[in-house]
C-alpha cells in the first residue's frame, strides 16, 4: 500500500480547497467582464508587458525553489542557501511588481469602490499576492533553517511541502495573467 507523508497530504488538501477559492473569485471574474467595456477594464488599464516581465520572475522562482529542494535531497547546503535566496528575490520582485502597478493603478482613478473592474481586480490580484506573501515567508523560514544547518536531506518534506503550495501559486497566476492581461487584448 502506498502512503504519503502527512504534512504533504495536508497541503495537497489545503490547495484542492484553494482550487475552489480562487476559481470562485476566477469565475466571479467572468461573470462581471462584459460589463467592464465602459470605464476602466483590463484592455485600457494594464500593462501586460509589465506583467509579463513580473510574470517571468515568479516563474523562474519555480524553478529555484525546485532546485533549492533537489540540492537539499542530495545534501549540498550552500547550492540549497543559494536557490532559496534567489527563490526569495525573484517572489519578492514579483510583490514589487504587482505593488507598482497598484500604485500606477490607483494613480489612475482605478479603486477596489470605483469600478466593478477595480473591485474583481484587485480582489482576484490581491488575493493571490497574499498566497504568494505567505508563501515567501514559508521560503525565508526555510532558508533560515538553511543558513543555521538545520535543513539536511532528513527534512527534505518541509522544501518539497513547500514547493507544492509555491508551484500550486504559479500556476493560479498563469490562469490570472491570461485572464486579466493576454484575453483582453487578443478578444
Amino acid at each position: 500500500m502506498l502512503t504519503m507523508d502527512r504534512n504533504k497530504m495536508s497541503m495537497l488538501l489545503f490547495l484542492a480547497s484553494e482550487i475552489g477559492f480562487f476559481g470562485t473569485l476566477i469565475l466571479a471574474y467572468l461573470y462581471y467582464y462584459p460589463s467592464y467595456a465602459e470605464g476602466p477594464n483590463a484592455a485600457n488599464s494594464l500593462d501586460p508587458i509589465m506583467a509579463a516581465i513580473f510574470t517571468v520572475a515568479l516563474l523562474a522562482s519555480s524553478f529555484t525553489l525546485y532546485r533549492a529542494q533537489k540540492s537539499n535531497e542530495h545534501g549540498e547546503q550552500r547550492a540549497t542557501r543559494t536557490w532559496l535566496l534567489a527563490t526569495v528575490v525573484l517572489g519578492a520582485i514579483f510583490l514589487a511588481g504587482q505593488l507598482w502597478e497598484y500604485i500606477n493603478l490607483l494613480n489612475e482613478g482605478v479603486t477596489i469602490s470605483g469600478s466593478l473592474f477595480g473591485s474583481t481586480f484587485y480582489t482576484l490580484t490581491g488575493f493571490h499576492g497574499l498566497h504568494v506573501l505567505g508563501g515567501l515567508i514559508a521560503i525565508t523560514i526555510l532558508l533560515g533553517l538553511a543558513m543555521s544547518g538545520h535543513l539536511n536531506p532528513a527534512r527534505a518534506v518541509a522544501v518539497e511541502t513547500v514547493e507544492y503550495y509555491w508551484h500550486f501559486v504559479d500556476v493560479v497566476w498563469i490562469i490570472i495573467f491570461g485572464l486579466l492581461y493576454v484575453w483582453p487584448h487578443i478578444s
